[in-house]
């Protein structure tokens, strides 16, 4: 745990899959518990690499203000009626040959040539995913293709350099998903605190994803208290130090 003076905290941000569940699931009990406990002492964000509904609906409509997108679409939670209204959603253009291109070239590269679905991914806001196993793989071939991340992480080097105007991430089970730069989760929390006027010192962030290529990483290795999460059944035995 990062963190020399809890009495400073004032926002606590989270990272939602293998910090409070499980990769696409919804809250457990003691996770809602243990939020709403957080939650009369501290003001509360999500910041997550998905769009803010789908985080909004994974977490059962949990009210709670979410960043989605990496920094690009934000949302706040009306406590009255319960419903996410989007309050910022932003989206930048995509050269999609340039990009299909690249990946295949990679595919070629480091032999993933053999794919299921689309070469890649595309989404609204601008961002991309590059699925190594193809967009239509089976799930259990997604899930046994990478499981530690070994095989990603030793080409990511390469893949961070063939898109050097995203922010490439070691994604999923078996992607790579990229965000248009500046965009990931440092520069949206930072975004975030300067509209609060909150010091870097004041937040705390709670990820699990804070490895080589994680999308945890650009907070953990910044200047934001940073509390690691390595299993997601910890999180609420780990959160007791900010409820003392």
């Amino acid at each position: 745990m990062k963190i020399t003076d809890i009495s400073k905290i004032k926002l606590l941000a989270f990272d939602l899959d293998g910090t409070l569940t499980q990769h696409k699931s919804p809250l457990s009990p003691q996770a809602r518990r243990t939020l709403d406990r957080l939650g009369e002492r501290y003001r509360l964000v999500m910041v997550g690499a998905g769009m803010c509904r789908r985080i909004y609906e994974q977490m059962e409509r949990y009210p709670i203000d979410i960043i989605g997108n990496y920094g690009m679409q934000r949302a706040v939670c009306d406590r009255d009626s319960g419903e996410l209204v989007i309050v910022a959603n932003e989206s930048l253009p995509c050269d999609r040959l340039s990009v299909e291109e690249r990946v295949t070239a990679l595919r070629e590269k480091f032999g993933y040539t053999h794919f299921t679905g689309d070469n890649v991914e595309y989404h609204s806001s601008g961002c991309v995913t590059f699925p190594v196993l193809g967009t239509k793989a089976d799930i259990g071939d997604k899930l046994a293709f990478d499981p530690d991340r070994a095989k990603r992480r030793r080409i990511y080097p390469q893949v961070k350099q063939a898109f050097p105007e995203y922010t490439v991430f070691v994604g999923g089970s078996s992607s790579f998903d990229m965000a248009p730069a500046p965009y990931n989760k440092y520069y949206a929390l930072d975004r975030y605190c300067k509209e609060l006027g909150l010091a870097h010192d004041e937040v705390a962030y709670v990820g699990d994803d804070y490895g080589p290529g994680g999308n945890d990483e650009s907070v953990y290795r910044s200047d934001f208290p940073f509390v690691e999460i390595d299993n997601y059944l910890d999180f609420p035995k780990i959160m007791e130090d900010f409820l003392k």
